[in-house]
């Protein structure tokens, strides 16, 4: 299953470096909710591959929030991710 990641966690004054928030191709809550556990790879065009996890629903609209084992570069937004 493929998916986008849409863009980074983030509040008014904080950025959460690990967290992100992806479109998984859901478009309901309850359809998201059930991706939570899911494991999440990042592949970067020279070849490198971040590992992640699916935390929980984001909305009502069926985006998923993800927390990666590091940062994902800035250039990882709207590029491709894997779900297993």
């Amino acid at each position: 299953m493929k998916g986008i990641v849409v863009q980074f966690r983030r509040g008014r004054h904080r950025i959460h470096e690990r967290h992100y928030l992806l479109d998984l191709g859901c478009s309901t809550r309850e359809e998201a909710g059930k991706l939570v556990g899911k494991h999440v790879t990042w592949k970067s065009v020279a070849g490198k591959v971040i590992n992640g996890k699916v935390s929980s629903a984001h909305g009502n609209k069926g985006l998923v929030r993800a927390i990666f084992e590091t940062g994902l570069p800035g250039q990882a937004v709207t590029m491709d991710v894997e779900v297993k």
